[in-house]
């Protein structure tokens, strides 16, 4: 082509390509005229929170739990009966909803509505007689204590009614998808209107053209693309997510969108340096109707300009760095795109989620133990006080397994925690995880707080009960993929 033949590249939308995504061009001369601007947080939706209403909130692995939901970026509702007691406890950090799980009535939209989670750690106050024992502080380490008694509401209405009444409001209000939505352009937030550019063949030369604007029902991908100046492609993408998208526990990404009958490709990024591998896929779209096109991870393929990469490690779901929607003349290794032709183009968008994923929507805190009362071969004499007067404590335990059965037969995606003897001891020890229920032993509330939250994050917890103590190690790190993974369906 002689240069005459050749069009007009656009330097200046060159640089304010690279200028949106804040890449500091290679060549040194543009180095100094442009320098990298100062690096900005992006999170998809503006990084909206998942909701997670905590029953208990107040108490001692409850207060706990909340404060690892708000470390970890999540919205916590605390679900507590006294608002002063409870803003004491707990600061003015977190959405303080006043219920009483005893009571359904309490348990309206305003509590439970938009929650994607529940964690309930309540239970009846059961605490040595008055005057049994001078040093209280060997019941709160888990020590034998001699005569404990029930303070307040019975196990009955709080162990299984109460448990029960919540699970039952929680089931009317969880959402019924494990989906997780990380773009929602029909209500996008401030955030998500600065987080996708146009990156077009102009940065090899070319003169396509292309935008990313709002529209009343998504977002619309939109522009013309041209052959010219041996271009041939027009795409937006996201700026690299800060943090990066950890999407181990899902199997893919649904798009929701409304295109020309053209073929687009869809990129997901596992690496935050600007020309690097892309795992691409390629999907038609039917003219002005709406389609939801499944990628599964397994079926992405690498790629580097095009050009398949050989020997390349699956994407890392767990580092997701950026997305990249595209329309182009190449499909792969030089083949043309057989629905391409150079002109103009629409693509809408609704929504971007991950699928597949089958997470626990409900943590419940029971106890070990709860099968052992009248369980024939049972040494009380080497049972924890709960065990040996279950009768005497209105049949605590009896109740919590109860409470138990009712989240199973919810067919809410659950996990359930039966710790050992609970102490006020720091944590930070080796996790020891059975089931049967024949574990005796003890272990810190923060151990289990830790254990609740993470509970949340991995599907191998789904649907689970587990019984733990604490071990003699200390530990720095939880492989909690590992921890779940030994554990057989309840």
């Amino acid at each position: 082509m002689k240069d005459s033949d050749r069009s007009k590249w656009d330097f200046g939308r060159f640089y304010q390509t690279l200028n949106y995504f804040e890449i500091v061009p290679v060549i040194s001369w543009v180095q100094k005229l442009f320098p990298k601007p100062k690096h900005k947080q992006v999170q998809p939706n503006g990084g909206e929170q998942m909701v997670v209403l905590v029953a208990g909130a107040t108490g001692g692995v409850g207060k706990r739990v909340v404060q690892r939901l708000q470390a970890q970026g999540y919205q916590v509702r605390s679900l507590v009966r006294d608002l002063e007691q409870a803003r004491a406890i707990l600061g003015n950090s977190t959405d303080l909803v006043v219920a009483d799980i005893t009571k359904p009535e309490t348990l309206t939209s305003l509590v439970m509505g938009n929650i994607q989670a529940v964690i309930c750690c309540t239970a009846v106050r059961v605490q040595p007689v008055s005057g049994d024992t001078p040093n209280r502080e060997k019941y709160y380490q888990g020590v034998k204590f001699y005569q404990p008694e029930i303070v307040g509401d019975t196990p009955e209405n709080v162990e299984y009614k109460g448990v029960k009444n919540l699970v039952e409001a929680a089931s009317k209000y969880l959402p019924k998808s494990n989906d997780k939505l990380i773009f929602d352009f029909t209500n996008p937030s401030i955030e998500v209107r600065d987080i996708w550019g146009a990156l077009d063949d102009v940065v090899m030369g070319g003169v396509s053209e292309s935008n990313i604007r709002l529209i009343s029902d998504g977002a619309l991908f939109a522009g013309n693309v041209s052959t010219a100046n041996s271009g041939g492609f027009a795409s937006i993408r996201t700026k690299n997510f800060s943090p990066n998208l950890d999407l181990s526990n899902y199997e893919g990404i649904d798009l929701r969108v409304k295109g020309d009958g053209k073929r687009y490709k869809f990129f997901v990024r596992a690496e935050s340096k600007w020309d690097g591998i892309g795992y691409s896929y390629s999907f038609d779209t039917v003219p002005n109707i709406w389609i939801t096109v499944r990628i599964p991870f397994a079926d992405l393929i690498p790629v580097f300009r095009a050009k398949t990469v050989k020997d390349c490690p699956p994407v890392d779901t767990s580092n997701i760095c950026s997305f990249q929607l595209m329309l182009s003349k190449f499909e792969y290794d030089g083949e043309l795109n057989p629905r391409f032709s150079p002109g103009n183009f629409n693509l809408q968008i609704e929504s971007i989620k991950a699928y597949g994923a089958n997470l626990p929507q409900f943590v419940l805190v029971s106890s070990a133990g709860v099968t052992r009362p009248n369980r024939p071969g049972i040494n009380l004499d080497e049972e924890p006080p709960a065990v040996r007067l279950n009768d005497q404590l209105g049949g605590i335990l009896t109740w919590k397994l109860k409470g138990e059965d009712s989240l199973r037969a919810s067919r809410i995606p659950y996990t359930i925690i039966r710790p050992c003897a609970l102490t006020e001891e720091p944590g930070g020890n080796e996790l020891i995880v059975e089931q049967g229920d024949n574990i005796r032993g003890r272990i810190s509330r923060e151990d289990v707080a830790e254990l609740c939250v993470a509970a949340l994050q991995q599907s191998k917890a789904c649907n689970v009960t587990l019984e733990v103590k604490e071990g003699e190690k200390k530990v720095t790190n939880i492989d909690w993929q590992g921890l779940f993974a030994q554990l057989q369906l309840s």
